[in-house]
């Protein structure tokens, strides 16, 4: 898929950041649809059907959380990047929660947005082919025999370890929230500190550097992140 067949879909209802996500992403190759509030973004999408969206949280007819949480409901299976100008914790766990796939505030630069929107498609794409080989850097992780290897070497993990790094690599390049994580191996019931401390145990085994990690990083507050696949 070449970036002219990519269609991004831009809600946002201040012309000067559609402006500049138009001129910045049209000069990538890619071919921008906008929508200035929540109505319009609905008709687009099933008009249009674009590949992803970036969506601001500030819409004048309805929250940019109310209109993620309508569209997961609905099984809306696109990318949705979410552009705010609101740096809050909570806020951006919300979105993470509900669904968005990634978080970029602004003001912001087209060449990191840019990155963000080729992970977000490369993730997608995986999740359609169901790879079953993880392989990024060093480190590969085999989903079906659960073998994990560093420098073609095996690490041998704690279930714990492994079920964490599991759910890392069917997102990868995604933020994963403290809360999705816990729910996921633990069901909801652990504090979060618990799993720093697997999380840093992880690192001790992958990681080159684990005070100076390259494959899980922290996002502050909010959760950790695997460096996606090559």
């Amino acid at each position: 898929m070449t970036n002219s067949s990519v269609k991004i879909l831009v809600v946002d209802d201040e012309p000067p950041i559609r402006k500049l996500l138009r001129v910045g992403l049209t000069a990538e190759g890619y071919t921008i649809l906008e929508a200035t509030n929540a109505r319009n973004a609905i008709e687009k999408v099933e008009a249009d059907q674009p590949d992803l969206i970036l969506l601001d949280l500030g819409l004048p007819d309805m929250q940019g959380h109310d209109l993620l949480t309508k569209w997961r409901n609905d099984l809306l299976e696109l990318p949705i990047i979410i552009l705010s100008s609101r740096t809050d914790e909570a806020g951006i766990v919300k979105a993470l929660e509900l669904g968005a796939d990634d978080y970029v505030t602004k003001p912001f630069g087209t060449k990191e947005l840019v990155a963000r929107i080729r992970v977000a498609l490369r993730h997608k794409l995986q999740q359609q082919g169901e790879r079953p080989i993880f392989q990024t850097g060093e480190l590969s992780v085999d989903l079906v025999k659960r073998i994990v290897r560093v420098t073609d070497k095996e690490v041998k993990l704690s279930p714990k370890e492994y079920d964490i790094l599991r759910v890392l690599v069917q997102h990868a390049g995604k933020v994963i929230t403290h809360q999705h994580l816990l729910n996921q191996v633990w069901g909801g019931s652990t504090d979060v500190q618990y799993l720093r401390v697997y999380v840093r145990q992880l690192r001790q085994k992958i990681e080159r550097s684990p005070d100076g990690p390259q494959y899980i990083t922290t996002e502050t507050g909010v959760g950790y992140r695997l460096r996606e696949a090559e």
